[in-house]
């Protein structure tokens, strides 16, 4: 039981790994959103560039037509012939076309930012699994695709008969007129009927965003185990974290014991403790530059007798200073006259030495 509630996928995904399904292309997305794009960015387009998208495509077939006499016929001649209208039908049409595409490219970075991932190609056994087919024909999202079908098939239905009913009388007038009147009152007319379809659309769309990115955080969510195994590897290994930490004291202490042949005087406690100061002339207090227990602090004194440093025994001074500062700190203030005396015995026998 213990096992089972641990597998459940109960906790909300941290931010890995929604970073790690984001990189396998694996994001929120509704594809209601990039329809919405492209109907809205073409009804822009077509009330924008349909007057010079008309002209750029009809001059060209009317020079055409007036000149018909002049085409050759032989193959040469029809090459260039569709190469000529080709070129001036993509004049024509191709800025509408690429700003259809950036529409499109649009309707996909407002859901995320730009993913390059061939995750998605890669072969697996869930896409031929007989399972994972049936629950993609009548799953969650199977079912969801259905009604949200028969609801736009519905409002698209209910829009048109909004827009066009009102208008009813005037289509079976179009019978009569010209047919450059009835382009121009057909175009008024579709512009009018588009901009109902992108409104309604973009309820959808936002109804549909908002339901696919629920159902993408629901498939992100983590059990309680792999909420630990994520723990471990962004943290470590508490093995290897303690190796590590290890590695750094042993650093740390070759660096101490490599400072103590600096030191003016190591003041000890000859059974647990030794602290090694140093001081010269112009600094303000005395400074630790290494401090330890035990073996440690044996070391310290080896070190001190073999570079000739004095030793000097101070029981509570050396408990005192050891519990009080760090390595490379000055001494507390508390402790200024004890080790000035100390200090000052030092280079007194050094001056002594020295004299001798």
């Amino acid at each position: 039981m213990a096992d089972d509630s641990e597998n459940e996928k109960t906790e909300d995904p941290t931010q890995k790994r929604l970073d790690d399904a984001l990189e396998k292309g694996d994001v929120a997305k509704s594809q209601e959103v990039n329809t919405w794009f492209v109907i809205a960015g073409g009804t822009l387009l077509l009330s924008t560039f349909s007057g010079s998208v008309g002209n750029g495509i009809t001059m060209p077939l009317r020079n055409l037509i007036a000149n018909s006499w002049m085409i050759r016929t032989d193959g040469p001649g029809l090459l260039a012939l569709a190469q000529s209208l080709e070129y001036a039908v993509l004049a024509a049409i191709g800025v509408p076309l690429l700003m259809l595409m950036l529409a499109a490219i649009a309707g996909n970075m407002i859901q995320h930012r730009l993913v390059w991932s061939t995750e998605s190609l890669k072969p697996t056994l869930n896409k031929i699994s007989p399972g994972a087919g049936f629950k993609r024909i009548f799953g969650k999202q199977a079912i969801a695709n259905f009604f949200k079908g028969l609801f736009k098939l519905a409002a698209l239905g209910a829009v048109m008969m909004v827009v066009l009913w009102p208008e009813r009388q005037r289509l079976e007038a179009f019978v009569h007129f010209d047919p450059a009147a009835i382009m121009t009152a057909t175009t008024s007319l579709t512009i009018h009927l588009m901009g109902a379809v992108v409104a309604m659309l973009a309820a959808v769309a936002i109804g549909d965003y908002f339901f696919q990115y629920r159902t993408w955080f629901e498939r992100q969510k983590m059990s309680l185990q792999e909420m630990k195994e994520e723990f471990k590897q962004s943290e470590g290994d508490p093995h290897i974290k303690g190796r590590i930490r290890q590695i750094r004291m042993e650093r740390a202490k070759k660096r101490m014991m490599a400072s103590v042949p600096k030191a003016s005087v190591i003041i000890t406690n000859p059974t647990h403790y030794s602290v090694a100061l140093s001081y010269e002339r112009g600094m303000s207090a005395p400074v630790c530059v290494a401090k330890g227990v035990d073996l440690v602090a044996l070391k310290i004194r080896e070190i001190a007798k073999e570079h000739d440093i004095p030793i000097v025994e101070n029981v509570p001074l050396a408990r005192s200073l050891y519990a009080t500062v760090d390595i490379d700190d000055e001494i507390p203030v508390e402790h200024y006259h004890a080790v000035a005396e100390i200090i000052g015995y030092v280079m007194g026998l050094k001056r002594g030495m020295h004299t001798a």
